[in-house]
């Protein structure tokens, strides 16, 4: 496959890196208890996620307006104070991208419920237009799970209903994705897990190791949902991934959450930077998945296949080095 780009409109422009390294670290569940055990107020309950929501569709619908900006108009700021009336043109990534992050949060919102864990609507973090528009989004839980069956199916409805949505979106990008040539081409360079690879292949065809294919901002936003899918699905502490590794093998877990590490600084050493941060990142909020008031409770079978396709899907949307520029 040829290489995978976003163009951009400003040479050493990347102010996008550490952007989507912590946007997609706020997108698993937080596990983190309200200090008010009582009823949420209003105000916390429906006008902060409402209000979130809205402000995190705006800056979304200016970061993919401004992707498919061509002018002589530099920087964000710049680009809404000349064309505010070109935000429309934001739509389909900014819908896109949305579409898979809500569904993601839904997916550990609904679980939460099902096993009768208090848990808030999704709360969307605005961010700046520069790169996707958003930090992404959490569900704040005011409960522990309580065995390990409760642990494994909140912790891995997210990824696994956000991919599904990401995929559908990717084959959509892709059947409006353009293939230009690599010498003609500049800018933001995507890695290509294997997944992603194995699409493009399907969609669009074999191509040329001179041609690079210029993603539609659908394809896009796709494709940073599978990276968010994948950075989640790492087994480190209260990440998705931790969760999801805590429930299937207990102790074991922070086992492979240290070997993680050990390969996120390495990849940082070799590849991407920003592995530097997710590395720091761990260490601040610990490796380990803590305990939980019912570990012993079998999982079953049906669970354990689910695991199992869970690192399927992260080792199938995984890229060592997610971002290059040229």
């Amino acid at each position: 496959m040829g290489g995978l780009l976003r163009e951009q409109r400003e040479a050493g422009h990347d102010d996008g890196y550490d952007e989507a390294a912590q946007s997609a670290s706020t997108q698993s569940v937080d596990p983190m208890a309200d200090d008010d055990d009582g009823e949420s107020s209003f105000f916390s309950k429906w006008t902060l996620p409402v209000v979130l929501f809205l402000l995190t569709v705006f800056t979304t619908l200016w970061a993919g307006a401004y992707q498919t900006y061509q002018g002589p108009v530099r920087g964000p700021v710049n680009f809404l104070l000349a064309h505010p009336e070109t935000l429309w043109r934001g739509i389909p990534f900014a819908g896109a991208l949305l579409f898979i992050l809500t569904t993601h949060e839904l997916g550990h919102y609904v679980l939460s419920r099902i096993h009768r864990v208090p848990a808030s609507l999704p709360l969307f973090i605005p961010g700046p237009p520069h790169f996707i528009g958003t930090f992404g989004a959490i569900i704040r839980m005011r409960g522990a799970a309580m065995n390990r069956c409760a642990l494994f199916d909140i912790g891995v409805a997210g990824p696994l209903a956000g991919f599904v949505v990401a995929v559908a979106a990717l084959v959509v990008g892709l059947s409006l994705s353009t293939v230009v040539d690599r010498t003609a081409s500049y800018g933001l360079h995507l890695g290509e897990p294997l997944l992603l690879q194995f699409m493009s292949w399907l969609v669009i065809g074999t191509v040329p190791p001179e041609s690079d294919v210029v993603l539609h901002p659908i394809g896009f936003a796709a494709w940073f949902g599978l990276f968010v899918t994948s950075l989640n699905l790492i087994p480190i502490g209260q990440l998705d991934g931790g969760h999801v590794a805590y429930a299937l093998w207990g102790g074991r877990q922070r086992v492979m959450a240290f070997a993680f590490v050990v390969i996120l600084m390495v990849l940082g050493f070799v590849g991407w930077p920003g592995w530097f941060l997710w590395a720091f990142m761990a260490g601040i909020f610990g490796l380990s998945h803590p305990s939980i008031v019912d570990p012993f409770t079998p999982l079953g079978r049906s669970r354990t296949i689910v695991g199992w396709i869970a690192i399927a899907v992260f080792a199938v949307t995984f890229a060592p080095i997610p971002f290059s520029f040229h």
